[in-house]
Parts: structure tokens; sequence; C-alpha cells
């Protein structure tokens, strides 16, 4: 899983030195201050609407708070790239809002009226934020129910009121999971393509991308490539350096919880805070989408559609099943062998979640592109059948993209489940002369089933939805729903796809509701 990452690094080092080198003098340190911006600006914003909404949900009366205790979290299952579009298409000149301004004052043309551009690098930003900030929502909105309720009084004890103590005390404990959970929304926000393409932002995932396809410098690209995942990987060691040492767990906590009481007033603000999120990130998007269906919905639609959709079912099946198998093997070796580095293929394996899609298909290309060639040479040589590009023109690449990107997902999840297993099950059975593989297909497995499952749904969900690798690396003729949609963003066409982008919308919320139901109980 590992091998592509190290052979697109070793390209990376022999690039053209001629085109770089040019690029390096032209356009990349845009691309680079761009990448570095839009990095910083959606990462404020998601702390700001994900901090602010985790307090506010875990620490006083708002109203409506378990409506929107999960109601938060809905923004996650809307891709980027749909939110821009959107909101592009709601706030554009010609689009509704403008027109009824117009109307309404009677201005004839733009002179007559200043109104912003969303189309900008901090647009972007704000579209990223909107969907990307449950991720510090959830993690943070947890750490805030996980804290000992013993230290907040002790801090009322020794002089400090409410807000001193959610400054002083609460905040600083819920720093380990506010900053797993940024570190998460940079990723995501360099990994990006689709959103900051459609908005002309040129960031270090556009130049990869316009390097391979307009210059046809793979090379190039891969030290493109290289650069971005040392910058990653560069915030991955920037946060685990910043959480070293750190606990914000008692031994025994107590969780009884004395909730901050809101004025009528403050309840009203803080409802309108949370609902803006949820509304802004989920309903007004997905309503337009729905309204798009109605409106366009048509027999030829439908049949795209289906065949659209049964190839991103297939390829989707197919790597959340591999990749839970890998997470199975990798969970119960470690679990299960005495070798003190048992640990370290778990963790590699998991490597990939933080290398960009894009990254990932300039590095299944490196990998499977000269292997191709090396068959067909081969096959040529002994006088065969030349078998053509079986890896890297086939939907092996993606399946193979989508397994190393996502067995991070399957790891912790599966992980996860293993930990809740006693100890003594490891054991017991073989008292009972059960041997090793009895025990894990009769005692392992079964109770690892809800873990399987959501494993699963996890990896397959997230297979549905991704973008940057399947625009490189689909065969010809071959689309699944997010190319097909993002091709009808680019033709300025999506009414087309609304009902595959209602699609994916509704693939991405089965795991949200099967979380909170399970948080629930």
């Amino acid at each position: 899983m590992i091998i592509p990452v190290l052979i697109m690094l070793v390209d990376g080092i022999d690039a053209s030195t001629q085109l770089f080198g040019h690029l390096w003098q032209t356009v990349l340190p845009s691309y680079l201050k761009n990448t570095i911006l839009l990095g910083v600006f959606v990462v404020l914003l998601s702390l700001f609407f994900g901090v602010s909404s985790a307090v506010l949900i875990s620490q006083t009366n708002i109203l409506f708070k378990q409506h929107l205790r999960w109601l938060l979290l809905l923004p996650l299952a809307m891709p980027a790239y749909l939110v821009a579009y959107l909101y592009t298409d709601l706030f554009d000149y010609a689009g509704p809002v403008q027109r009824t301004l117009r109307e309404w004052f009677n201005w004839q043309s733009p002179n007559d009226y200043w109104f912003f551009d969303i189309r900008t690098l901090f647009g972007a930003a704000i579209m990223l934020s909107l969907v990307l900030y449950p991720y510090i929502y959830m993690l943070t909105r947890g750490a805030f129910e996980q804290q000992d309720q013993n230290l907040m009084r002790a801090s009322r004890l020794l002089g400090l009121n409410v807000k001193q103590t959610l400054f002083r005390v609460a905040l600083p404990l819920a720093r380990p999971a506010i900053a797993v959970s940024a570190s998460l929304v940079l990723m995501e926000t360099l990994a990006d393509f689709a959103t900051v393409q459609y908005f002309s932002v040129n960031t270090l995932t556009t130049a990869i991308y316009d390097t391979w396809l307009g210059y046809g410098d793979m090379a190039a690209a891969n030290a493109l490539a290289s650069v971005l995942m040392l910058l990653i990987l560069f915030v991955i060691v920037l946060e685990q350096r910043g959480r070293a040492g750190l606990r914000h767990q008692s031994a025994r906590p107590n969780m009884q919880k004395d909730l901050i009481q809101l004025s009528s007033i403050q309840q009203l603000l803080a409802s309108i805070f949370c609902w803006a999120l949820v509304i802004l990130g989920f309903a007004l998007p997905f309503a337009l989408l729905i309204a798009m269906a109605i409106e366009y919905s048509n027999v030829e639609q439908l049949t795209r559609l289906l065949d659209t959709g049964v190839n991103s079912v297939k390829v989707s099946v197919i790597a959340a099943t591999v990749a839970v198998i890998i997470a199975l093997v990798l969970g119960l070796y470690q679990r299960l062998h005495g070798h003190k580095f048992r640990h370290v293929p778990q963790q590699i394996s998991g490597f990939g979640y933080a290398i960009p899609g894009t990254v990932l298909a300039m590095a299944m290309l490196s990998t499977f592109g000269p292997f191709d060639h090396w068959l067909n040479d081969v096959a040529e040589f002994l006088a065969w059948q030349q078998p053509g590009l079986i890896l890297s023109g086939t939907i092996f690449a993606m399946i193979f993209a989508f397994v190393v990107r996502f067995s991070a997902i399957a790891n912790g999840t599966i992980a996860s489940g293993i930990k809740q297993i006693p100890q003594s099950l490891d054991y017991a059975p073989a008292t009972l002369g059960m041997g090793l593989t009895k025990t894990i297909t009769r005692v392992h497995l079964p109770i690892l089933k809800p873990a399987v499952f959501v494993a699963w749904l996890l990896v397959f969900v997230e297979s549905m939805k991704e973008l940057s690798a399947v625009l490189l690396l689909r065969p010809f003729n071959f689309e699944t729903l997010s190319s097909q949609i993002y091709q009808l963003i680019s033709d300025e066409m999506l009414e087309q796809g609304a009902l595959g982008a209602i699609l994916i919308v509704l693939f991405g919320l089965l795991p949200i509701i099967l979380l909170n139901r399970k948080r629930e109980h």
C-alpha cells in the first residue's frame, strides 16, 4: 500500500528541472501562497463555527439542544464543490438574489450597486468551512462531554466565574481534540480540488492536475505532489508535537454536568447561530438540489444516472470490502501476535488518509503505468497478444487508490471494536480445544460484526464521494456519480445531475444517522 507513494517520491526527484524551475519562477510561489492562505482561513473559520457550536451544545441550556446536537453534523454529507456551485448560482449576477435586488431597487447595471464576489479565495474558504466544521464540532463536543466536572467545580471554588472556567479550564482540556480535528480539516482543505478549481483559486492540487494534463510531464507533477505531501506531513508532525504529553481525562471522571444557564436573549442568539450553520451548510443547498431535480428531471437523465450510479456502487463496494478485510487482518495481527513491532503495519497502512486524492492518483499512475508498459513490452518480445493497460487503464487503479486513502477509517473503526473485546476471550477458547483460526471465526468476528459494518459503510460512503483520484484514474468512457456531477458543474449544467447529487448526499447521511443512533444508545 505504501509502495506507490514511495515510487512517486523517487520519480519526483527525477523531475524535469527545466519545467519545475519555470513553474517556480512563474506561478508556483502564488500557488503555494494560495494553498497556505486557504488552509489558514478554512481552519480559523471552522474553529470558530465548530468550537462555538460545541460549547453551546455541551455547556449551555440552548433551545432545541437535542435536535441541534445531531443536525450540526449534517453538513458532512454535502460535498464542498456542490455547495460552492449552488451558492455561486444563488448569489451570482444572474442569480435569483441579485435579480430580486435589481427589481426591488430598480438597479440597471453592476455600476449601480456593490455586491460581494463569492468566487474568491475567501469565498472558497467559507464554502469549505461550512462543510468541514462538523469535524471540529464532533470531536470537541465529545471532549467537553467527557471532561471531569470535579475540575470545573474546583475552579469555581477557587474564584473563577463561568466564563473564566470555560476559557481557562474546559477549553485547554479540550485542546487535544481541537488540535486533531483542526489538522483533519487542514488536510481535507489541502486535498480539495473541485472547489478551488471551480472558484479559479490556483493551489498546489490544481497545479498538479494542470502539470500532468496540460504539460504532460508526470515527473514534474510528481514533484509538485511530493511538495504537497511534505506540507501535509509537516502539519501532522506539528499537531502531534503540540499534543505530546497532554492528558485531557481524569482516571475516574465525574460526568454530572452543571450547564451554563443562558438568558432568553442569549438562548435566542445561540439558537440562531447554530441553526444558521445547519441551514447554510446543509438545508439550503439540499433544498436547492431538490428544486433542481423536480424542475429538470427526465427519463434520459434517470437512465444516465442509473449507469453512473452502478459504476459508483461497484467500485465503492469492492474498495470498502477490501479495506475492511485488510483492517481485520492488521487489527487481529496487532491484537494476537506477540511481535514487538506488530503495530507498525497498521500504522503504515493508515498513512494514506493524509495523502490527497490527486497525489494518490499520481502515485498510482507512476506505479502502474510503467508496469503496464513493461508487461506489453514482454508480450511483444514473446510474440504474444499485448494485454493493454490492465492496471492503470482499468478500475483497478481507482479501487487501489480508494483502499490506500480510506484504510485509515476502517483501521480506526475496527481497532476500536477490537479494544472492546476482553483479553480473556483471546485465551478462553484455547482451554476448550479451539485453535487460533476457530477462535477468530467463532469468537472475534461475530463480536466485531457491528464494527465491521460501520467501517464498511464509512469507506463505502467516502469512496462514493471521492472525486480527485477518480478524475485522473477513471478509464475511458467510465463515469462515477462524483465525476459526472463535477463535469456538469464545470459545464454550468448541474441541473442535469441534480438527482445524482441528491443520491451522493443521501449516501453521506447514512453514517451520520448510524453513528448518531449508536452514540445515543
